[in-house]
């Protein structure tokens, strides 16, 4: 019985199967895209929107109201620096975002606030105060 030797050992190299297997994946691509996500959630008296902005500064957003639409935008900076060696895996991404949304007629617009605090984006819309109901008296004809 003969046995075949392997001589030439084969060393595999998991981070380089894994930058070959990430290059040829239908999705990747090598421009960066940056989509922050949303929440959006009615309170009392208010509407509130909340995006995870990791790493954007308050001068890097813009918010602005016209008439129904508010619209968020930005953009977040690279904060990678030309180094030396390989990079196995990049998954944050960078680059301008907007978004847009539809207010209902309740919102105030004279009254939003936003602040940006630990990388979160928040909005308050408050509601405008609504009107009392009005009684109509009934008159016999």
């Amino acid at each position: 019985m003969s046995a075949i030797i392997l001589r030439n050992h084969y060393h595999w190299d998991p981070f380089q199967a894994l930058a070959g297997w990430i290059s040829a994946a239908p999705w990747a691509t090598n421009e960066p895209a940056f989509a922050p996500r949303f929440d959006v959630k009615e309170e009392k008296g208010e509407y509130v929107l909340s995006a995870d902005l990791p790493g954007v500064k308050p001068e890097g957003v813009e918010i602005a109201l016209l008439g129904d639409r508010l619209k968020v935008s930005g953009r977040r900076e690279s904060s990678r620096k030309e180094e030396s060696g390989q990079t196995y895996l990049s998954e944050i991404s960078y680059g301008s975002f907007a978004r847009e949304f539809t207010l209902p007629e309740s919102v105030d617009g004279e009254h939003v606030q936003a602040s940006l605090k630990d990388g979160v984006l928040t909005l308050h819309l408050p509601k405008k105060p609504e009107a009392e109901p009005r009684k109509i008296a009934v008159s016999a004809s």
